[in-house]
């Protein structure tokens, strides 16, 4: 054994001290998987781009929304824009997805820059129109243990 807080379980060892257990949530009544918000009403971590679509975001937390500006994006325009998030680290893999706000179809988003404390959002409107809308966009991050 490696460390004191492991114990050997066949092949693998169980970690006893799981960093971050406390958000996790796993269901043999209901097969979820996911992030423990606390209680079953309880709204996930929340923040609203300020200034831009551009603009950078903080928000501290393994999941939750992301409100962006309204600012007019152009047929075919692009921006980029970072979330700082300490729960991030360079081997993570941050999952995104439009909630609602916005016409549908009318994006598309990809994820990149994924570093210790941020990963970056690029989106495009994919539209034939100019789209003024204030996105809410939901992330979760999957953890990859480095070994």
């Amino acid at each position: 054994m490696s460390n004191s807080n492991e114990i050997a379980i066949g092949v693998a060892y169980l970690d006893q001290d799981i960093i971050g257990s406390n958000y996790s949530l796993v269901s043999a009544q209901t097969g979820q998987l996911g992030y423990n918000t606390g209680s079953a009403t309880a709204v996930p971590a929340a923040v609203t781009q300020a200034t831009s679509k551009s603009t950078g975001v903080t928000i501290n937390a393994p999941c939750g929304t992301i409100t962006m500006n309204n600012a007019a994006m152009l047929t075919t325009a692009i921006v980029s824009f970072t979330v700082t998030n300490s729960y991030v680290s360079a081997y993570d893999i941050p999952v995104i997805a439009i909630k609602s706000g916005g016409t549908a179809g009318g994006y598309s988003m990809d994820i990149g820059a994924v570093a210790a404390g941020s990963f970056s959002v690029t989106m495009q409107n994919i539209t034939g129109s100019t789209l003024t809308e204030a996105l809410v966009l939901s992330f979760a991050l999957v953890h990859v243990a480095q070994q």
